[in-house]
């Protein structure tokens, strides 16, 4: 099979689809890889280093669309890339297509294959290639929450871990999932008094356990959510639904209440957001205000830290990749039931149910398509 890997052109975007490592991988297994010209750049990953795995390196990527069986990337397709994509060709990526009916509908109409990294699931009921990603976004958001508290960002002035003598900025975490937990983490580590809510009795009993009791844990109900958000100073959303769009857990009223100068850093926007105001934004213009208070709503937060993520990120993807390269879409899917969670979109059909519910699409199952009932 060939494989192609093109640059990410979205806002800011400096992951890449496959290291070197994994080219090296893919070719072994007999396989022929084109990496666009300085796609790995961002990452750590220069053009040498791929052509000493053995791939080809490509300046036009319209020929690497063209020519490859299956295209591997990070992001999502921007519309450019989506209007290169064909009948045959398997796409293999993040999409959160289920608030995003723009992406969907030309999926649906370039034919093409297109597999999921956030709803591949595996044998423990994980999301395993979203997992690594969920690390990377949870450390970082108090990080930026942080800077966006400062006073110069427009934020309370508050430093987060506060002084001897000086109250630590309240943190609250909405959702204790793989992100939540590592938010949780890297905020209690600087310092902040820390509440994780959700609506899972065994997950707060978790966090509870993990943390040693020096997480606070709340069960999520409305109330619950409308009480916490008044007094925090750094709300970070982490809420998800798997491949569903985001519940809005924090309303346009509950804002109002809100401390001026307080932050959301919405964890969940790529998923719609868990905010009623929340709209997505880049690392080049990461912020903006409604009612005082500061939304961080960068869809690709883990891009910021490109090299950590890439790698982390091919960790879980190669075998997948692999088996797509090694079987063929079909009998990848049909041997593992896991990677055929992934399947979103096939020659014009909506195979994710969440999606098809969150756009109001016909559904067609991923078992219909490979004839499995």
């Amino acid at each position: 099979m060939l494989i192609g890997v093109p640059k990410e052109i979205k806002n800011n975007e400096f992951r890449v689809g496959l290291v070197p490592n994994s080219v090296s991988e893919l070719i072994h297994a007999g396989h022929k890889v084109i990496v666009e010209a300085g796609a790995g750049l961002g990452a750590g990953c220069t053009d040498a280093d791929y052509v000493a795995a053995g791939a080809t390196i490509e300046k036009n990527v319209e020929k690497i669309f063209a020519k490859a069986d299956m295209i591997v990337k990070v992001k999502e397709p921007q519309a450019a890339e989506r209007a290169r994509l064909r009948k045959g060709q398997i796409l293999f990526t993040y999409l959160h297509l289920a608030p995003d009916p723009a992406q969907t509908k030309d999926l649906i109409k370039s034919g093409a294959t297109c597999i999921a990294y956030e709803t591949v699931t595996s044998a423990a009921g994980g999301l395993p290639l979203l997992t690594p990603m969920s690390e990377v976004a949870g450390r970082l958001a108090p990080q930026m929450g942080a800077h966006c508290l400062e006073k110069a960002q427009g934020g309370l002035g508050i430093l987060l871990g506060g002084v001897p003598g000086v109250p630590a900025a309240n943190v609250v975490v909405l959702g204790g999932g793989v992100s939540g937990t590592h938010a949780a983490q890297i905020a209690l580590g600087m310092g902040a008094n820390v509440t994780v809510v959700d609506r899972s009795v065994d997950v707060l009993k978790r966090i509870a356990v993990q943390f040693n009791g020096a997480v606070r844990t709340v069960y999520s109900t409305r109330q619950a959510v409308e009480d916490m958000v008044k007094t925090a100073d750094m709300v970070i959303g982490c809420v998800l639904i798997p491949g569903a769009a985001a519940p809005k857990l924090i309303t346009k009223k509950m804002l109002k209440t809100m401390k001026q100068g307080s932050v959301i850093v919405d964890v969940a926007i790529d998923q719609g957001g868990c905010c009623e105001t929340s709209k997505a934004t880049t690392h080049a213009n990461p912020t903006y205000v409604v009612d005082g208070v500061i939304h961080y709503c960068v869809a690709n937060m883990p891009g910021a830290v490109a090299r950590t993520s890439t790698f982390a990120l091919n960790n879980g993807t190669l075998p997948f990749a692999l088996a797509l390269a090694n079987k063929g879409w079909k009998k990848a899917l049909i041997d593992d039931p896991h990677l055929r969670n992934g399947l979103n979109v096939h020659e014009g059909h909506v195979t994710c149910e969440p999606v098809s519910k969150a756009l109001k699409l016909p559904y067609v199952s991923a078992e219909s398509i490979l004839g499995l009932k």
